[in-house]
């Protein structure tokens, strides 16, 4: 199981990014994937999760009518599409799996990616 994120960088207030979240060695009909992100000294929150029990998407309040999680037709492949980017956004984003049927992302989650970096500048 490998998870490689992409497409984060530098962005200013108000802009947008779509990361990527490319998958190997599982599929979203199998696993629980979810969106992550932490900002330094602080705890790693979850931004999203696909669930691998009904497919339905979850997110968390501050993330909900700005960003946008989906996937491939494949489903080996996530995105999480970021609007209205603001200053608070900075952080590491990480994608992350968990192999069973889960209405919602576990609490603890098996497998992560290296993340990427987003920074929003003022």
């Amino acid at each position: 199981v490998q998870l490689v994120e992409s497409g984060g960088g530098l962005v200013q207030t108000g802009g947008s990014l779509r990361l990527s979240c490319a998958t190997s060695g599982f599929t979203f009909d199998d696993y629980a994937i979810g969106w992550y992100r932490q900002v330094p000294g602080k705890d790693r929150e979850e931004i999203s999760c696909l669930s691998s029990f009904d497919g339905r998407i979850h997110y968390a309040d501050f993330a909900k009518g700005r960003f946008i999680m989906s996937s491939d037709a494949a489903k080996t492949t996530a995105y999480l599409q970021m609007n209205r980017l603001d200053p608070e956004d900075t952080a590491v984003y990480y994608c992350a799996s968990d192999f069973g049927k889960y209405r919602r992302c576990p609490r603890v989650m098996d497998y992560w990616g290296k993340g990427t970096r987003v920074t929003v500048s003022s």
